[in-house]
């Protein structure tokens, strides 16, 4: 049977009520830990008042 590890990161938004994700940064931290065999498994956003988004969260796994 397979075995996995997990891995969990959180990207803060900026802007005046959030909601804005730099994407250079979020792309560049994803690619690197794909080439470190993570892979993407579940990405969601947390709210904050009125619907924007507070922080996105990423979950990746890889084999042991």
């Amino acid at each position: 049977m397979d075995k996995w590890e997990y891995h969990t990161i959180k990207f803060e938004t900026k802007g005046f009520s959030g909601g804005i994700l730099e994407l250079q940064g979020f792309e560049t931290q994803l690619n690197a830990l794909g080439s470190q065999g993570w892979e993407l498994i579940s990405c969601f956003d947390t709210n904050q008042s009125y619907g924007a988004t507070r922080e996105v969260i990423a979950i990746f796994k890889r084999k042991i």
